[in-house]
């Protein structure tokens, strides 16, 4: 998570493993698509600096954050990726829709994460307010689209390390 003390994009580049034959698809919300495109911007951006070929990114989109588990669940199935990113924003509003979309989201992610094969990257801002997700998405904390790139990139890493 973002705070004044820890910035999204930041990171260690001597750190990142070598990410040259990695596949990676990409899942991402069309609901706040003027947020999710930034952070898929930030996910691409990183990933291709870190020698991911731009065909070896997969970008899918779904509806809405929701949508994100069921698509990451197929993309891991059929997709021949690595890993899946899924890339999201909820935005706190007047109503408990809020709280039932980040849960399910939340406990389908690690739901995915148990059954899978390979590692699913939850991207997704659960803000109070438009600002916070700026702030997240290429803003004051960075990009949570960087963050989800670098935890893919070091959790293929760490699965190709326990299969030697």
């Amino acid at each position: 998570m973002a705070t004044a003390y820890q910035n999204l994009s930041s990171y260690d580049i001597n750190s990142i493993p070598d990410a040259s034959k990695m596949r990676v698809g990409i899942i991402v919300s069309e609901w706040n698509n003027f947020i999710t495109e930034k952070l898929l911007e930030g996910a691409c951006n990183t990933l291709e600096k870190h020698h991911v070929s731009t065909d070896h990114i997969i970008v899918h989109r779904v509806p809405g954050s929701f949508e994100l588990t069921f698509g990451a669940q197929q993309v891991a199935k059929y997709g021949d990726v690595d890993a899946v990113i899924v890339l999201g924003c909820v935005v706190r509003g007047d109503t408990p829709h809020f709280d039932y979309v980040c849960e399910g989201v939340t406990q389908g992610v690690a739901a995915l994460n148990a059954t899978q094969d390979i590692p699913v990257i939850f991207g997704i801002l659960t803000t109070d307010n438009l600002q916070q997700a700026e702030d997240r998405a290429g803003g004051k904390y960075g990009n949570k689209g960087d963050e989800s790139a670098i935890t893919a990139i070091k959790m293929v890493d760490f699965i190709c390390r326990l299969k030697k």
